[in-house]
């Protein structure tokens, strides 16, 4: 949701046209005071946005959760005690589902924040964030959206936008490498059209996006490179 639309209603939150529109109560837990008040001052600047309370370890956490019922519980990971912020992440989401949870930690390594995504949360933010970036997280959990930080989405999108895309003989179609297959056994473009069911301009249309893909240049190359790989094309 982009910042300054009006926020999501809480759950179990009405309004009427009458009715001022109501605030996103969020529920703060970090283990350290400095951190929270700073956050507290922060998100109270924040237009629809209010503190439901301030939690400092997993058990209190789970506590104020319940006992306030927030709309989105803003979570570090690293908290004191047995237990982690992602048990807390997992006893929230069981106990109260219809809470929002955002992670706001320093681990933001690609481990942690899949952890946290398989746990429930719906938002993964670095403590270094612009004000703006936790705004629009908190708005966005309330929409029902997933946020994450520009450079946690980068690391996690890298693998697949650098997948490599298969090459040579494992680039063509099931059709390409069976006609290539006639073709190594020394077919004829007549013999293959009529053996597959298929017009002999459509054998040399695959014929000449074969040469393309293996980057032959003269039908001979297309026709070697078939007989030797004739195994591959099984």
């Amino acid at each position: 949701m982009p910042v300054g639309s009006p926020p999501a209603l809480g759950y179990g939150a009405t309004t009427s046209s009458r009715d001022p529109p109501v605030a996103v109560r969020v529920l703060i837990v970090d283990d350290h005071t400095l951190v929270r008040a700073g956050l507290c001052r922060l998100l109270q600047g924040f237009a629809g946005v209010e503190v439901a309370a301030e939690a400092s370890n997993a058990e209190q956490a789970l506590e104020l959760a319940l006992q306030h019922r927030p709309d989105v519980v803003l979570l570090d990971l690293s908290l004191p005690g047995g237990r982690s912020g992602l048990e807390a992440l997992s006893d929230i989401r069981v106990r109260l589902p219809q809470a929002r949870v955002v992670i706001m930690s320093m681990h933001d390594d690609t481990q942690h924040v899949r952890d946290a995504l398989d746990r429930g949360a719906v938002g993964f933010v670095v403590k270094d964030a612009a004000p703006q970036e936790l705004e629009l997280a908190l708005h966005a959990a309330c929409s029902g959206q997933v946020f994450l930080s520009p450079q946690i989405s980068a690391r996690m999108l890298a693998p697949l936008q650098g997948r490599e895309r298969p090459t040579g003989i494992a680039a063509l179609s099931p059709r390409q490498r069976q006609i290539l297959r006639q073709l190594g056994n020394g077919q004829s473009t007549k013999e293959i059209a009529a053996d597959l069911g298929i017009s002999a301009k459509t054998v040399e249309t695959h014929r000449a996006r074969m040469m393309e893909a293996l980057g032959c240049r003269r039908a001979n190359d297309l026709l070697l490179l078939a007989a030797r790989h004739q195994h591959e094309l099984m």
